[in-house]
């Protein structure tokens, strides 16, 4: 074997990784050192991604785009799977079990209320200064903003497989902006915050040093026996994704053998959102060895809430630098016009309308839900999670957890937004029908959101 630089596929991973650690030091120095940063809540792993994205379209550094798309979608997994795995403390406020079932309505009408606010965008353009303009194209915000750059692609894809010229490029480049919007306004917003006394200091200024039972509690394996308690954490991490693994292979395989047309529909959603399952597949292995503690088949406690926390924020870290490094900014041609206007309007109605939700569903942690589902409903859940640590470092509020059931709920509340996509492009009518077919499920969510209450005993 080559072990010389001329061997790409074996250097290349580790000069990536390399340029993402520089990058993170530099941020972290650079916050260390300056005072206006410090004061701008700008976290450092988002200081560093924009110092990696610079140093790209400076022409100094060569970052491999295919492999930072890969790092945020396994990072995405991966961190969840260790925050999942954590054995919890108490109950969280609240509805209960009925939280989750909101949140998936808070995350699906906020994909109405983005898809009729870019619906009217780009008809409202289409029939005056832009008459060519694709008219379903304002449907690719929710899609860029609410769900990604995955499904901002598959759908951009589609459209332009219908006529809209350059529609991927436009998806993704909504999706791209959309991530900045979290960074960018999410801190901005930390900060007006912080300057109103809404909301707390952040991480590292704690006057008290935190106890023993912080990092360890009682009943744990030992810090280090003939393995290192560390390797014990990132073993579960990694056999739980490779369950996670099987079993969306198993269900994609199931499903193609089923039915090809329904195969490619659904099996993109299951890949796209294998944090899901991975988180979902943690729980269960919590559960299973809480149980066999209790039957006194295992002696001991595995998990360590403190390292894997740790292990979740490292791969929360590293994917939000390689998710910004990763951004083209070519991805939009001769469509500044609408772009700007969706985008603007995307960033303005989904913060007002998450005001007026998270406080109904999110009362006892209204900031943690609010600032979170911002995140994640501009960017992406990894942005969520950015904004969340920093009012929430410990992430030890339910807010976080609540973007993983929440996103399960969607799915499955958000199952007519794909049928809305689809309608959409086939005339200017259906354009229309969309937009109210739209308003009437937002009307529906919100009865849900408000109004549902669970049933005393």
């Amino acid at each position: 074997m080559d072990y010389s630089a001329a061997n790409q596929a074996l250097w290349n991973i580790i000069i990536q990784l390399g340029l993402i650690a520089g990058a993170i030091l530099l941020a972290s120095f650079l916050r260390q050192r300056l005072a206006f940063i410090r004061k701008s809540l700008m976290p450092i792993a988002v200081l560093g991604g924009f110092l990696l994205l610079l140093a790209k379209y400076l022409g100094l550094i060569h970052v491999d785009t295919q492999l930072m798309e890969m790092l945020v979608y396994h990072g995405i997994a991966l961190g969840f799977i260790a925050m999942s795995l954590r054995v919890p403390a108490e109950k969280s406020a609240g509805d209960g079990d009925l939280t989750g079932l909101k949140s998936g309505a808070v995350i699906v009408s906020t994909y109405m209320v983005q898809g009729v606010a870019g619906l009217l965008i780009s008809l409202l353009l289409a029939y005056t200064v832009m008459p060519g303009l694709f008219k379903a194209s304002g449907l690719l915000l929710p899609m860029g903003y609410g769900q990604g750059p995955g499904q901002a692609n598959n759908v951009g894809s589609s459209y332009e497989a219908l006529g809209f010229a350059g529609g991927r490029s436009y998806g993704l480049a909504i999706a791209a902006t959309g991530y900045l919007v979290a960074c960018i306004v999410g801190v901005v917003i930390l900060n007006i915050l912080s300057r109103r006394g809404k909301i707390g200091k952040t991480r590292g200024d704690a006057a008290t040093q935190p106890d023993a039972s912080f990092f360890q509690s009682r009943d744990e394996i030992p810090i280090s026996d003939s393995i290192d308690k560390l390797s014990v954490q990132v073993a579960m991490v990694l056999l739980v994704y490779l369950l996670t693994y099987l079993a969306a292979w198993g269900l994609t395989s199931g499903i193609a053998a089923l039915s090809a047309g329904l195969a490619g529909t659904v099996n993109t959603l299951i890949w796209g959102f294998n944090f899901i399952i991975g988180a979902a597949l943690a729980m269960l292995v919590r559960v299973l060895l809480e149980n066999g503690r209790k039957k006194q088949w295992i002696r001991r406690q595995y998990q360590n809430n403190y390292l894997l926390n740790r292990i979740s924020g490292f791969f929360f870290d590293i994917m939000i630098v390689a998710g910004i490094g990763s951004i083209n900014l070519e991805d939009i041609q001769g469509l500044w016009i609408p772009f700007l206007l969706t985008a603007a309007a995307g960033a303005v109605l989904t913060w007002l309308h998450l005001r007026l939700v998270c406080k109904r569903v999110y009362p006892a942690y209204y900031y943690e839900g609010l600032i979170s589902m911002y995140g994640m409903m501009t960017g992406t859940i990894s942005s969520g999670v950015l904004l969340l640590r920093e009012i929430d470092p410990d992430l030890a509020t339910p807010a976080a957890n609540n973007l993983i059931t929440g996103s399960s709920f969607g799915i499955i509340l958000g199952a007519p937004v794909l049928v809305l996509v689809g309608l959409a492009p086939r005339s200017d009518a259906m354009c229309w029908l969309v937009v109210a077919l739209a308003g009437l499920y937002l009307a529906l969510l919100y009865l849900m959101i408000f109004k549902l209450k669970r049933k005393k005993k």
